[in-house]
């Protein structure tokens, strides 16, 4: 089985669900080989709950890593679950396109992606500067 679905299973043991009780783990590889995992964090307003992929991406960046090549999610029902929008957009702002999305499916089964092709046109540092110089923030998806 992949290294990193395996922590990926292994962090969602540890997830706080007691609204939806859907357990997500996230294992995020550095470009290093440095692991960082997360799992979901649920708040009863939902809006301040944290997904799985944030809190893998903020306990990589925290440590001084901006660099990634491989993510893995994993959720209790092994669904072949991808990172929602936000979490793709955050993804974003430190990986490549060409970054690793590994979805558990069950048991060996595992669908690959990329970020690019799960978030095509992305907001970024070069849309938002296109943006700035027409003066239209429009261009940089804002409203």
């Amino acid at each position: 089985m992949d290294e990193l679905i395996s922590a990926a299973r292994d962090a969602l043991e540890a997830a706080h669900v007691p609204y939806s009780e859907y357990r997500v783990g996230a294992a995020l590889r550095t470009a290093d080989g440095t692991v960082y995992t997360g799992c979901n964090i649920e708040n009863a307003n939902y809006s301040n709950s944290l997904h799985a992929e944030e809190v893998a991406l903020a306990e990589a960046v925290k440590n001084g890593h901006r660099e990634f090549d491989r993510i893995a999610v994993s959720s209790g029902v092994r669904d072949g679950v991808t990172p929602c929008g936000m979490c793709r957009q955050s993804l974003a702002e430190f990986a490549a396109d060409d970054l690793v999305v590994a979805c558990d499916e069950g048991g060996d089964a595992v669908t690959e992606y990329t970020l690019g092709g799960l978030l095509p046109n992305t907001i970024s540092e070069g849309t938002l500067d296109d943006a700035r110089e027409t003066g239209d923030a429009r261009d940089a998806g804002g409203d």
